[in-house]
């Protein structure tokens, strides 16, 4: 279980202009700027759920998650974890989390993923049967069998992340924090790494929770939706629940035949290239019926779709709404 109540933190951040002049002045009257990076968060997250943290850059994900993580420590506030809070009882407390940081790698740069593997095994005190049995299974679903024999520096993007979300994983964590996971990989590697974490998630009942600016990850993963933004929860529910705040916008997909049709106060023409448009429709001001009908009526229509707004076009309006 975790739980996050009234977190608030703060940073100081020195700020100067550019030049010798400016550095030199700063050496004796320092300015200072504060960021409000986390203003009363507050949500509590069930064993083996999977959700979606998300929110624009510098909307407070980070900082959440290394506070969960026992990293860093809240101004005020109070954040449980497993009957634990992280930054007091860090030692006890990390042994039950996995955190995988797609800009930050736990592996050791010059040196074999799986002597990096060897390591973490020690560092975590797992015994010789669980760390066989364990990294076993995920070499195989992971498909780096022979990847860890290459050290860390000569791997690709992809393939270090893959080697993360395994390192990560090695000691059986109760929760996984997952910041990007699916960074630098090819579509075939983030299908397999998804895969890979429901099954994670649905065998060992493990917590995930998921930073990602991949609504695809969002969607193919969670269910429960957390958006913040300067610092503040501004939505939780489902992923459902966020589609239909959007569900008004449709977007028609038209190949014709003729000269290109004009829009109209009710229609949104957004592509229209070589006898093929997308028009986005508003149904709270003009039917889908209504639109087909005004299609058809000027222009010879070949083929027509119609389909609902993604989910990277609802968090857009989800952040557009509420101005982050």
């Amino acid at each position: 279980m975790i739980e996050l109540r009234n977190i608030n933190k703060t940073f100081k951040v020195a700020k100067r202009n550019a030049g010798f002049k400016e550095a030199l002045k700063s050496l004796f009257n320092r300015e200072y700027t504060y960021i409000h990076a986390l203003k009363d968060v507050s949500f509590t997250i069930g064993d083996g759920e999977m959700v979606g943290y998300i929110g624009p850059n510098g909307a407070g994900k980070s900082s959440t998650i290394k506070i969960m993580s026992g990293v860093m420590s809240p101004d005020s506030g109070e954040c449980v974890i497993n009957g634990r809070v992280p930054w007091k009882d860090r030692k006890a407390h990390v042994s039950e989390i996995g955190v995988v940081f797609g800009q930050r790698t736990q592996l050791w740069w010059d040196v074999p993923v799986a002597d990096s593997f060897d390591l973490l095994k020690d560092i975590y005190r797992i015994s010789d049967e669980d760390y066989k049995r364990t990294s076993s299974r995920l070499i195989e679903l992971l498909d780096i069998g022979e990847i860890v024999k290459t050290p860390a520096r000569q791997l690709s993007l992809g393939q270090r992340m893959r080697c993360e979300i395994a390192a990560s994983l090695l000691h059986n964590p109760k929760i996984l924090f997952l910041d990007e996971p699916t960074i630098g990989l090819d579509a075939v590697s983030k299908i397999a790494v998804r895969d890979f974490i429901k099954a994670v998630n649905r065998e060992n009942k493990t917590t995930v929770i998921l930073t990602t600016h991949d609504m695809q990850d969002i969607e193919a993963l969670t269910e429960r939706i957390l958006l913040i933004g300067k610092g503040r929860i501004l939505l939780d529910g489902t992923l459902d629940e966020l589609k239909t705040r959007n569900s008004s916008r449709k977007t028609l997909t038209v190949v014709y035949a003729g000269n290109a049709f004009p829009p109209t106060d009710k229609i949104s023409v957004v592509k229209d290239i070589g006898g093929h448009a997308e028009i986005v429709v508003d149904t709270e001001e003009i039917s889908v019926a209504q639109a087909i009908a005004y299609v058809t009526s000027v222009v010879e229509v070949k083929d027509i779709s119609v389909k609902g707004a993604s989910v990277d076009e609802t968090v857009v309006s989800l952040y557009k709404e509420f101005e982050i």
